[in-house]
């Protein structure tokens, strides 16, 4: 059994293509080959080739790895210091939110009031 075929939106469909031409440029800055980043992200080599081709089944983690492991900046942040401070910034907002999401009902709406 093969993997799922996963049909991407257009916008992301762009931006997995991206990823992997930002990926595969970074590679060939560093003259490593598919085999060495995969080594150094500890991923396979067709990994490294899925990802370079924006392909849709490679894990979100190995993707994330990839990018980090060529030294590309991820969310616009070219030092994981960075990136640890806007994690911490989301985190703090994610607590203030409420923990589910509930959706009124027509009763509740005030439009329902007759005065």
């Amino acid at each position: 059994m093969g993997r799922q075929k996963i049909a991407m939106r257009p916008a992301a469909a762009d931006a997995a293509r991206v990823l992997g031409q930002q990926v595969r440029l970074s590679r060939h800055e560093r003259n490593w080959t598919a085999a060495e980043l995969a080594q150094r992200a500890g991923v396979s080599a067709r990994t490294v080739a899925e990802v370079e081709n924006g392909s849709a089944t490679v894990s979100m983690g190995n993707a994330l790895n990839i990018a980090a492991t060529v030294g590309l900046p991820l969310f616009g942040e070219t030092k994981a210091e960075g990136l640890a401070n806007e994690r911490r910034i989301r985190d703090d907002k994610l607590a203030l939110l409420p923990s589910r999401v509930y959706h009124r009902t027509s009763r509740d709406a005030d439009v329902s009031l007759d005065f």
